[in-house]
């Protein structure tokens, strides 16, 4: 059975006896540009993709919440809104659910139980957000039963706080916030400091593609943090809460003040603002040579200065450009060390670049690469079984 609304269905049924009240999705997502910038406060342009992640419920009259999910069968996962408890570090998919609920408790917010069953087809570990969208499927779903009427953005922070503070990752909002808004056919260029955000239109005539380099990450979560610090303690040696509003000039002047790798790492996230804003200018003006120009410095960039590349992407992202030349754009994509390239091609050159993938990547790598052809979706929702 390969509907997800349907497998929601089917596994409500058996582990619960009962059929569900409603189903929910929220996708996936892809960054097309603006790679390490969400967390400093930058800009960023991903795109909700049409891989998703759907919860049939019902509603209980307790405070109950009882979870099974595809991935574990049997593994039926129980608390109570308000109880969480510490958070297991053994449950890291569950810890999600209940950071939202936690997060909720402690802002004020009532919530009813739900029984809920998960599927899902968004990769896992590939760097596609498959943590964002069970968060805002589960909260989406939550804001509607319990009749919250929190906007899909508060929903998105509400998301983002849970797993800031009690699962414990300090992510940016980016990954909540396309989950939650996306639009059909579009990215969304994300100011993270006050959380504006401008949809903006993907060309009819370029395909979506992301191919995951199926290289095993290892060191990604202190890596990360690594970083992050690393961008901190600039903000602060020049007096800011963020590098937002650090100038490249200013950053150029102190460069004999710093240390030589946190130099690098901020000029990266500097950089990536400027590049992000021209972008998207770029995309939604059809200027595809400007968008490519722009998505080959940005991988350049995470390759050199924030040193977040591995050399199976670096391969990758090679193979594709030499298919479609200033006819497409490629680059990591995600928070790195692994994971997957996007790229912005040509409709005429999808085949082209596939073919090149299956015969180079393995050749030189000793891997094997797994191709998705996307397209831009739209955010979460209540659905019927109809949406597939």
């Amino acid at each position: 059975m390969s509907n997800p609304a349907q497998r929601a269905n089917k596994l409500f049924v058996q582990t619960f006896g009962t059929t569900a009240d409603d189903l929910y999705l929220a996708p996936g997502r892809v960054n097309l540009i603006g790679e390490h910038t969400d967390y400093n406060d930058g800009f960023v342009l991903p795109a909700a993709i049409n891989f998703h992640t759907i919860v049939a419920v019902k509603r209980r009259e307790d405070a109950i919440f009882r979870v099974i999910s595809d991935a574990f069968p049997g593994e039926i996962k129980e608390w109570e809104f308000g109880q969480e408890g510490q958070m297991d570090p053994q449950d890291t998919w569950i810890n999600y659910l209940k950071g939202f609920t936690a997060a909720m408790a402690a802002s004020g917010l009532p919530a009813k139980g739900l029984d809920l069953s998960i599927v899902g087809n968004v990769p896992l570990g590939a760097g596609l957000s498959s943590s964002a969208a069970l968060e805002i499927a589960f909260g989406t779903a939550i804001n509607d039963c319990s009749q919250l009427r929190l906007s899909p953005l508060a929903v998105a922070q509400m998301a983002q706080r849970g797993e800031n503070q009690y699962v414990g990752y300090a992510c940016g909002i980016m990954d909540q916030m396309i989950s939650a808004l996306g639009q059909q056919d579009h990215a969304l260029l994300i100011d993270c400091e006050d959380l504006d955000s401008e949809s903006v239109s993907i060309p009819e005539s370029l395909s979506l593609i992301i191919v995951n380099s199926n290289v095993e990450r290892g060191l990604l979560d202190p890596e990360f943090r690594l970083r992050r610090k690393q961008c901190e303690s600039v903000a602060e040696h020049f007096g800011l809460d963020t590098l937002r509003h650090l100038d490249l000039c200013k950053l150029e002047a102190a460069k004999d003040k710093l240390d030589e790798v946190s130099y690098r790492r901020v000029k990266h996230v500097l950089t990536e603002n400027r590049r992000t804003q021209n972008a998207a200018h770029a995309l939604e003006a059809g200027n595809i040579p400007k968008l490519s120009q722009l998505m080959a410095q940005s991988h350049a960039s995470m390759r050199d200065d924030f040193e977040i590349t591995v050399p199976e992407i670096d391969t990758l992202v090679d193979i594709i450009s030499g298919v479609v030349g200033e006819r497409g754009g490629v680059r990591m994509t995600g928070s790195g060390f692994g994971g997957c390239v996007v790229a912005l091609v040509d409709h005429e050159l999808t085949d082209a670049v596939v073919e090149a993938i299956e015969s180079q990547y393995t050749q030189q790598t000793g891997l094997e690469a797994t191709v998705y052809l996307c397209s831009a979706c739209d955010g979460a929702a209540r659905v019927d079984e109809e949406f597939y």
